[in-house]
């Protein structure tokens, strides 16, 4: 079985044919081969290329081939190398199934490698390809040459060994070249080996808006628009042909007839593209741009003429666009009609410079417009101008300012030359007129002789430009009441009630009310529905007073209907007061000029009036503090003298007041200790109505702090209260106390520092008596206010006797502590009802030196208490 099957294959080979008259046919541009041969009845062959030099498979593949009618084969197959890298060898052989025949005979395609040349040589040389392709170099280097490197551009490339002298090397994703093109060069060992060539990278042809029109309906031109470049330049550039008829130009032809279909086909190395129009000639209708523009202007209106260069638009229909530029707009109106030659501009500004250019298409089957033409300029004619903005500003009863705008470039409608203004009184014929210069935008006037029994003065104001006169702007001078306005959230809100005669809403102005003359005026303009506006400025600064008026807008002239007047914030006065002062006996007559109304910063509220007596500020008051003072230093002294000889002689004091001479029909005045409080505040022990002793004049004295006084001690107001019976009338001494911000220098600093001890209004026992304005000293210049507080209540009345006031001072405004000083005060007779409180701040050698008098006038009060029957 094996034999027969072996026999089988031999006989079959013997009958498949091997493939005869094998040819080859090289393309070097393409680097394609064909290959033909003559095989027979067979269709399948076994294809094999050879490197010839160094016996290197390139291809080997099984192909299905029909034979033609001439009874021959043929195959192509594109090389990855250039055909001239080197020597290639090719054969074929038949198969059917798993049997072939035997190879053809061997037929070799000639490289440029071969040894009888001895050039060094580079290929593709000058080839055109597509951008993102790969493409394959080879350098053959000259025979007896050592090879070194491959470059492309300026980057070096691995290569591979193709033959004994020939190198390939290949480059991937080209990217699109320049005009020049690529390089690519190979070196040898020495400078003087080296060797290239050039490729160019590029696109095939594509383009779109392939479109054909006619101007004067019978010619054509067709443009179109290539939206990539080809990058290909010279003779690799894209040619183009419109139905067969060639142009160089790349974006339109023109014909001197109208076909209905067009094409147009574009090629270049690369590839070739085609686009194809159809259309009527009366759908493809373009006017021509306009020629020789002129223009006839007045002050609102101009007209556009033209010339068109063909006859054939004189009985077409026509829309023609214009387009209208000014300083700061541009606007396009449209326009129609047969042959259309001239258009007329509505609705322009007076004495103002336009530009103008027109376009147009065809009215019916619009298929776009034409080109513009040239822009041609004018001005319109001057007017009269429109009325001025005119506003006033009083700066007294009868003086002010009328005060106008400069007018807007659109308001004046030709150059200014003067304006006038007007004033004249309804009660008077006379008008008061003054012409001004165009650069004058302000005039002062006083109305005192222009107005009769203080009826209003009409102001109004022209403006004049070589038009002639606008019409008049009229306004009332006259006055209103001020209210003060606060700055709120950044800005005066200002509110008024809605008035019947504004027709035409309100003005709202504001200015400095510092200014003098030449002052620059703000104002703004609402609606008649607006009942309140905030005014916000970048121009309002703190410490300035501004003044703010309301006027309604009518037929008439403006009147004024509120005024206000505000700050932004205020600050303290930028300068004091120029004091002058005149003695009068004892007394001292003070005056002074008032603050500019620039230094205020703010409405002022007041004055503080301080007096410097030597070293220390006293408050000013009458010259009877010091008189008390002298009649209270001589009945202290009397006091101890009194009371010294009274000791002496304490014996013959008792028997004296055991045995009194006493006369009933006399009133005696005798000093009484006060009663006995309790800790609970329960009040003053009323004394018996049916006593013999004479009606008494009786002294409470008060304590006083600003710091809040202790719940546990009866107020003033209570004391006397309870102190008043049916039987007697009693005199409380208050005094005058100064506010904290009425306050002078003092001249002990350490008097100043001490801080007053809050003491009980009476205390019981054998010390107690008439203590008024008692204050005990503290224990040392280092206690604290705590601990003067919790001094006993024991202490305290210990310590009480008499103290007239005769050393009370002022605190000074310089002083750090001002604040947390006492109000002074001065003793004078009110009624019981008052509740005003006396509390002077005493040194520390003063309060000793009273102690010791409170002692002694203690002491006597006891010693005539125990004498009382």
């Amino acid at each position: 079985a094996l034999l027969q099957e072996i026999t089988c294959i031999f006989l079959c080979h013997l009958f498949i044919p091997i493939p005869q008259q094998v040819s080859l046919s090289e393309n070097l541009k393409t680097q394609q081969v064909s290959i033909s041969w003559v095989g027979g009845e067979a269709t399948t062959f076994d294809l094999l290329i050879l490197r010839t030099e160094l016996n290197d498979t390139v291809f080997y593949e099984t192909v299905t081939v029909a034979a033609e009618a001439s009874g021959q084969s043929k195959f192509l197959w594109t090389s990855a190398e250039p055909l001239e890298c080197t020597s290639l060898s090719f054969r074929v052989r038949s198969r059917s199934g798993q049997l072939t025949s035997d190879w053809s005979s061997t037929q070799i395609l000639q490289g440029n490698d071969s040894p009888t040349d001895e050039r060094m040589q580079a290929y593709p040389q000058d080839k055109t390809v597509p951008a993102g392709s790969n493409i394959t170099f080879c350098c053959i280097i000259g025979e007896g040459k050592s090879f070194d490197s491959f470059h492309f551009i300026s980057e070096s490339i691995n290569v591979t060994r193709l033959s004994r002298r020939t190198y390939a090397a290949t480059v991937y994703n080209l990217k699109p070249s320049r005009s020049y093109g690529h390089n690519a060069y190979c070196k040898g060992k020495t400078e003087a080996e080296l060797y290239g060539a050039v490729i160019f990278v590029g696109y095939p042809p594509l383009f779109t808006d392939f479109i054909c029109e006619t101007h004067d309906l019978t010619s054509a031109v067709c443009h179109w628009t290539e939206p990539r470049k080809t990058q290909l330049l010279g003779r690799r550039q894209t040619r183009y042909s419109i139905n067969g008829r060639y142009g160089q130009n790349r974006k339109q032809c023109s014909f001197p007839r109208w076909e209905e279909n067009w094409k147009l086909l574009g090629w270049n190395p690369l590839g070739e593209y085609s686009l194809t129009d159809i259309a009527d000639v009366r759908s493809r209708v373009v006017p021509l741009p306009p020629e020789e523009l002129s223009t006839v202007a007045n002050a609102r209106n101009a007209t556009v003429t033209w010339q068109w260069k063909l006859n054939h638009y004189v009985s077409l229909p026509l829309v023609c666009q214009v387009e209208l530029m000014s300083s700061d707009d541009k606007t396009k109106r449209t326009f129609s009609g047969v042959g259309l030659r001239s258009a007329t501009l509505l609705d322009l500004y007076p004495y103002e410079e336009y530009s103008v250019k027109v376009r147009c298409g065809a009215q019916q089957n619009f298929w776009r417009w034409g080109n513009w033409s040239k822009t041609i300029s004018f001005q319109t004619d001057s007017e009269i101008p429109s009325a001025p903005d005119v506003w006033m500003w009083m700066n007294g009863d009868t003086t002010g300012q009328i005060l106008w705008k400069p007018y807007e470039p659109r308001k004046s409608h030709g150059p200014i030359v003067s304006y006038e203004v007007t004033l004249w009184s309804p009660d008077d014929i006379t008008r008061h007129t003054q012409i001004v210069s165009p650069e004058t935008f302000a005039m002062p006037v006083n109305l005192s002789g222009i107005s009769i029994n203080n009826t209003k003065v009409i102001a109004s104001v022209v403006a004049k430009n070589p038009a002639g006169l606008s019409p008049p702007e009229s306004l009332d001078l006259d006055s209103e009441a001020i209210t003060k306005v606060d700055f709120r959230e950044g800005a005066f809100p200002l509110s008024w009630q809605s008035d019947a005669n504004s027709s035409c809403g309100y003005i709202v102005e504001w200015y400095e009310a510092s200014c003098q003359r030449d002052c620059p005026v703000e104002w703004i303009k609402v609606g008649e529905e607006i009942t309140n506006v905030s005014i916000k400025s970048d121009a309002f600064e703190p410490g300035v007073r501004y003044y703010f008026s309301l006027y309604s807008c009518s037929s008439e002239a403006p009147e004024l209907l509120k005024r206000w007047e505000g700050y932004t914030r205020e600050l303290a006065p930028s300068s004091s007061v120029q004091l002058s002062t005149e003695q009068q006996d004892s007394d001292i007559l003070i005056s002074w000029s008032e603050i500019p109304s620039t230094h205020r910063r703010g409405f002022l509220l007041g004055y503080n009036v301080y007096l410097n007596n030597g070293s220390q500020l006293t408050k000013l008051a009458d010259w009877l503090i010091f008189e008390i003072l002298a009649t209270l230093g001589v009945t202290a002294l009397a006091l101890i003298i009194v009371t010294f000889v009274c000791y002496k002689k304490r014996k013959c004091m008792v028997h004296i007041v055991e045995k009194p001479e006493w006369d009933s029909s006399k009133e005696v005045l005798v000093v009484i200790p006060e009663e006995d409080e309790d800790d609970e505040g329960q009040g003053i022990r009323d004394e018996p109505v049916d006593t013999d002793e004479p009606t008494s004049l009786r002294y409470y004295n008060q304590v006083v702090d600003e710091r809040p006084i202790r719940p546990r001690y009866p107020d003033s107001s209570a004391s006397s209260a309870s102190s008043m019976d049916s039987g007697r009338t009693d005199v409380t001494y208050t005094g005058i106390q100064t506010s904290g911000s009425s306050l002078v220098f003092q001249s002990d600093s350490q008097s100043s520092s001490d801080q007053p001890l809050v003491v009980p209004e009476s205390c019981g026992g054998a010390d107690g008596g008439y203590r008024p304005q008692m204050q005990l000293p503290p224990e040392n210049d280092n206690a604290s206010l705590a601990q003067s507080h919790s001094l006993p209540e024991s202490q305290a009345c210990r310590s009480g006797g008499y103290r007239p006031q005769n050393n009370w001072q002022l605190d000074s405004p310089d002083e750090a502590d001002e604040r947390r000083s006492l109000a002074p005060s001065l003793g004078s007779p009110t009624s019981i009802a008052s509740t005003q409180f006396l509390l002077p701040d005493q040194s520390s050698d003063e309060l000793a030196e009273e102690k010791h008098q409170s002692s002694a006038a203690t002491w006597l009060t006891n010693l005539l208490s125990t004498t009382k029957p």
